[in-house]
């Protein structure tokens, strides 16, 4: 009877705060720090070899992401919407169910990557969702890229039930995913932080709590700002350096050693040469990562031409029919503008 009271008291408190937010009484990183302590008077999980990790989301980049954690000794429990997908990790040991929220209830830990914001707010707050699952202490980490502000709602809706959520949105495509050198962008608490960290660095080499939640969508927003114009200059440059009658590999060994060097040049130009547009991130993701950062921007009051840009070639490329290409498949919009024809 008194826990009942006691939760009774926390459901008040916390819907008071709410209301005071949607008031304007309480700022929201104030509603965060007062749920923040909510949260950490239950202790958080804490994770070692061994453990039971839940993962949702067994794509491109989700299966190899997955697969170094049952390497690294943790029993897996899997799901995803297409149950094929998942396979490849059950041959490795790893547990299928069916919906996450049995995920959730067999997990310490939960890890999300999904494909769009509407996916993640399905899989995390609906029914049958991460959150129905998930015990107090527990923790929810959604490594999609996704919106902010739903980054800041799961964190909201997690602290209500005495779950930790951090938003950890990751750069580094499938090569990063493969080779566990991913760079994590967080928004959360360090202590959630600290609690998933063993798990984390088997994923990745470059881990940065960014601030509260949501910091780390709007850090991956950065990122895909960055990656957007980028990838105009990349295959400009190989049109300009093919009309010109340069070898292309070595084209680019000579400017990707200089301060032209990027990852799109590095990495993808050679796969941009050889003709091979498999997707390390798909098209269709990309437009939509670049939606929401032209949605964010419009929110802060700023122009970006170079991000206005890109999205509108991404999406002709997407008119051609190459949403389920990789990212670098840019090249195919550049060559009919220019009416030079594809060798794909």
């Amino acid at each position: 009877k008194a826990l009942r009271i006691l939760h009774r008291r926390s459901e008040l408190s916390v819907k008071f705060m709410q209301c005071a937010f949607r008031s304007r009484l309480l700022s929201y990183p104030l509603l965060t720090s007062v749920l923040t302590r909510r949260m950490s008077t239950t202790p958080l999980v804490t994770v070692s070899p061994g453990s039971t990790i839940g993962w949702i989301g067994t794509g491109v980049m989700g299966k190899s992401m997955c697969s170094h954690l049952i390497k690294g000794g943790y029993k897996l429990v899997v799901y995803n919407r297409s149950a094929e997908k998942t396979k490849a990790l059950e041959e490795l040991g790893a547990k299928v169910v069916t919906t996450p929220k049995q995920v959730a209830e067999q997990s310490s830990v939960v890890f999300t990557i999904v494909g769009y914001p509407k996916d993640v707010r399905s899989v995390i707050l609906e029914k049958d969702g991460v959150l129905e699952g998930l015990k107090p202490g527990s923790i929810v980490v959604d490594m999609t890229t996704s919106e902010p502000s739903l980054a800041k709602e799961i964190f909201d809706e997690a602290a209500k039930k005495g779950v930790a959520a951090l938003d950890a949105p990751v750069s580094g495509g499938d090569i990063g995913a493969r080779e566990a050198r991913l760079s994590i962008m967080m928004g959360g608490t360090q202590e959630a932080v600290t609690a998933v960290e063993p798990l984390l660095k088997l994923m990745g080499q470059n881990i940065r709590l960014m601030g509260p939640a949501g910091s780390g969508q709007h850090t991956k927003m950065v990122n895909q700002i960055l990656i957007a114009s980028n990838m105009i200059g990349v295959v400009e440059g190989l049109l300009y350096a093919s009309k010109a009658g340069l070898n292309l590999d070595e084209t680019i060994k000579a400017v990707g050693a200089g301060a032209a060097a990027s990852f799109s040049i590095n990495f993808l130009g050679p796969r941009i040469v050889q003709r091979n547009f498999d997707p390390g991130f798909f098209v269709e993701h990309f437009i939509k990562d670049m939606k929401i950062a032209v949605e964010e921007s419009k929110r802060m009051g700023l122009q970006l031409p170079g991000l206005d840009l890109a999205l509108q070639l991404y999406k002709k490329l997407e008119e051609m029919g190459h949403e389920r290409k990789g990212t670098h498949a840019l090249m195919l919009a550049l060559e009919s503008m220019n009416n030079i024809p594809s060798k794909f």
